[in-house]
């Protein structure tokens, strides 16, 4: 009966393990800043938390629902996490990114950085809540302490006005995707109902699309980090991934209607699935690439949402977290280790028991065949950078038990995607739909011929992905901001000072004389 009571309290236990973890390493680098077992506390923090969502398994469906704030005429929905067959796998997906990141985090220049690996654990906390929230009150708070985290990470790490202003921009995109949410919430209790996302009014599921759109990171398209910053290949993988993996999750519970604008949403959807996967197959490397894989892969996990296959959305959702975790975290050639890597294609494949078989389950229409080229494009692409053979960095001034530990970083997301695909969850051991899956394969097979043969599938020059319309749009913005703050300021100017007073009269008289005119 105990057993039975605390049972959902599981829910918390990776979140707080990764939290009194990173809380752990922030008082060692106030207090032993040369301390020599940070990287091992941070490393069992993130394994134990990593083991405790397995046990899940054991007792779901899981609700763990908190006393509803007072006055409860406002506040009609308590906190409430939800911990069942769906949300399972993206919170696996999180714990063993966050692992991954420390593991493979002996290898780099950053390895006595242990700032970042707070902030790693930090976001993997918080995402494993994100992922669980089932109703948009909870999802909005864990949202908007997921950006204050990114926040205050990004802001410590980075140098430099101009890379301050992108972590400002990004951050801002993100808030106004809160808006967004906040803005559904309150139409849904306008109309009477209760805030949940199984009772929203229908014409609040487009801002809940467009709210995660805005949280995958498309403005600002890069990390401000150099190009040489190892933080980008770790921290800023973490940043990007479960920061995207976090977001889509609000598409598992929202069983999107369709609406008259629901086609033209599907095609631009399916566009953008297009161009990513397009710029990701062309960028001259993964780090350069990343931004177009979460476009590409974010696109195919609302596209599937949108045609009504909610399993499918989280099936796309973990392999952007997993596959792309497994490449961008590999950054040492070893041999063998490469060849594992296609096991991220096989995941993407959506043939029978992968990672994505459950991803064209009942989803078929006109623009199928467009999001299997899509998905195609970002398998080759993935296959290509996989490949690669212009690895900078090497174990061999490494001590054997780093030798030994990075490798099994990687190998972590690896067989985590195969465990996906037999156990755990609603899209696991499906034989899916045959006809995708196989067209899905030959083209990707055909596309990976090609970019040997073609100069069209050469990789593009790095400069020019980096200086991408969609960044030249955020700098627009920015310039426009920049405007309004500097006539803000000069009005401020004019009414201070003696020159205040005669500004002051001036408005009183005019006001005076409208609302004279105004009672004759």
């Amino acid at each position: 009966m105990l057993i039975q009571l605390y049972c959902p309290m599981l829910i918390l236990v990776p979140f707080l393990l990764m939290m009194i973890t990173a809380l752990a390493l922030v008082v060692l680098r106030v207090t032993q800043p040369e301390a020599r077992y940070a990287w091992l506390a941070a490393a069992s923090g993130g394994m134990l938390a990593f083991i405790s969502v397995f046990v899940w398994l054991a007792q779901m469906p899981m609700d763990l629902m908190f006393a509803i704030w007072r006055p409860q005429n406002i506040f009609q929905t308590p906190i409430f996490f939800r911990a069942d067959g769906v949300s399972w796998a993206p919170a696996i997906a999180i714990a063993a990114l966050t692992m991954s990141v420390l593991m493979t985090a002996v290898t780099r220049p950053v390895f006595r950085t242990s700032l970042a690996w707070a902030g790693t654990l930090s976001l993997g906390g918080l995402g494993i809540l994100a992922v669980t929230a089932n109703n948009p009150l909870t999802l909005l708070l864990i949202w908007a302490l997921i950006d204050l985290t990114e926040l205050l990470t990004q802001i410590r790490s980075v140098q430099g006005e101009k890379n301050s202003e992108r972590v400002v921009i990004s951050f801002s995109t993100r808030a106004f995707g809160i808006m967004l949410l906040l803005w559904s919430s309150i139409e849904s209790l306008a109309g009477g109902g209760i805030l949940t996302f199984e009772t929203m009014p229908d014409n609040t599921d487009i801002y809940l699309v467009i709210a995660a759109g805005l949280r995958l990171g498309a403005l600002p398209l890069h990390l401000p980090y150099s190009a040489d910053s190892s933080l980008r290949r770790g921290f800023g993988t973490a940043l990007r991934l479960i920061g995207g993996i976090s977001t889509l999750s609000v598409l598992e519970r929202v069983a999107i209607r369709e609406t008259p604008f629901t086609p033209v949403l599907i095609i631009l959807i399916t566009a953008a699935a297009l161009y990513g996967g397009w710029m990701w197959l062309r960028a001259p490397d993964e780090l350069n690439g990343r931004p177009y894989w979460m476009i590409g892969m974010a696109s195919l996990s609302v596209l599937a949402a949108l045609l009504g296959n909610p399993v499918g959305s989280v099936a796309w959702a973990c392999a952007l977290a997993l596959v792309g975790g497994a490449l961008f975290l590999s950054s040492v050639q070893i041999s063998g280790l490469s060849h594992a890597l296609l096991i991220g294609a096989w995941s993407l494949s959506s043939l029978p028991f992968s990672l994505t078989a459950s991803a064209w389950l009942g989803s078929f229409s006109f623009i199928t065949p467009f999001g299997v080229a899509a998905q195609a494009l970002l398998a080759a692409g993935f296959i290509r950078h996989g490949l690669r053979t212009n690895n900078a960095e090497s174990l061999d001034d490494q001590p054997g038990w780093a030798k030994a530990v990075y490798p099994a970083g990687i190998i972590v997301l690896l067989v985590t995607q195969i465990l996906l695909g037999w156990i755990g969850w609603d899209g696991a051991f499906k034989i899916g739909t045959i006809l995708p899956a196989i067209s899905a394969s030959i083209l990707t097979v055909g596309l990976v011929w090609a970019t040997r043969r073609f100069r069209i599938f050469n990789p593009v020059r790095a400069h020019w992905v980096t200086s991408a319309g969609i960044n030249r749009l955020y700098q627009g913005l920015w310039s426009l901001y920049r405007g309004l703050a500097r006539l803000g300021l000069g009005i401020t100017q004019a009414l201070e000072g003696e020159g205040g007073i005669m500004w002051t009269l001036l408005f009183l008289a005019l006001f005076i004389s409208i609302v004279a005119q105004g009672i004759q």
